[in-house]
């Protein structure tokens, strides 16, 4: 009888190792799925088209002019990302300059948003200004919206206008504004 209890002590202790040894054990928590990156492109209020750029350059004050270029001459920024893109909404097609100045360090960001947003003091180059991109008909976006914004070491300039003498105010600042998105279509 002792007999027969070992081999039954046996046999359960080998069931026991085997069902662990095959068992998977305990599963892993179920993973998310990973979101795809939102394209800048698409990810807004309107949808833009790409025209040109962007083109990337550490020389800030040789892509400027007025005040902006001579502010630059002694504060140099490590990097200009200059690019063009179009948007529709109905019958209105805008072309939209988008500039992306890395400066050193956050202080000189908001420095140069400083410059920029006041009136009369120049600006950065859009790629058609400095005739680096021929666009027949393209308007001449400093005269048009402007925006920007300073985040981090970063600022991002906007500048828009409607092709074929549209006007439409409210549109067009709407379009400026949401533009400020397309700096992280230059990363």
């Amino acid at each position: 009888m002792l007999r027969g209890a070992g081999l039954v002590a046996v046999a359960l202790v080998a069931g026991l190792v085997w069902w662990f040894v095959r068992s998977p054990g305990e599963e892993p928590p179920p993973t998310e799925p990973t979101q795809a990156a939102e394209d800048p492109l698409t990810s807004g209020e309107f949808d833009y088209t790409t025209v040109a750029g962007p083109e990337v350059s550490d020389d800030c004050a040789g892509n400027s002019y007025g005040d902006v270029a001579d502010w630059f001459a002694d504060h140099p920024c490590e990097q200009v990302s200059r690019a063009l893109y179009t948007t529709e909404s109905g019958d209105a097609r805008a072309l939209v300059s988008v500039v992306v100045v890395t400066m050193p360090d956050a202080g000189g960001a908001q420095q140069l948003k400083a410059v920029t947003d006041t009136d009369g003091t120049g600006n950065v180059n859009d790629l058609v200004r400095d005739e680096t991109v021929s666009l027949p008909g393209a308007p001449n976006v400093a005269q048009g919206e402007y925006e920007s914004r300073a985040e981090g070491t970063e600022v991002t300039i906007v500048e828009a206008a409607f092709y074929a003498d549209h006007t439409d105010d409210e549109l067009l600042a709407r379009i400026g504004t949401d533009a400020l998105r397309l700096a992280d279509a230059h990363a």
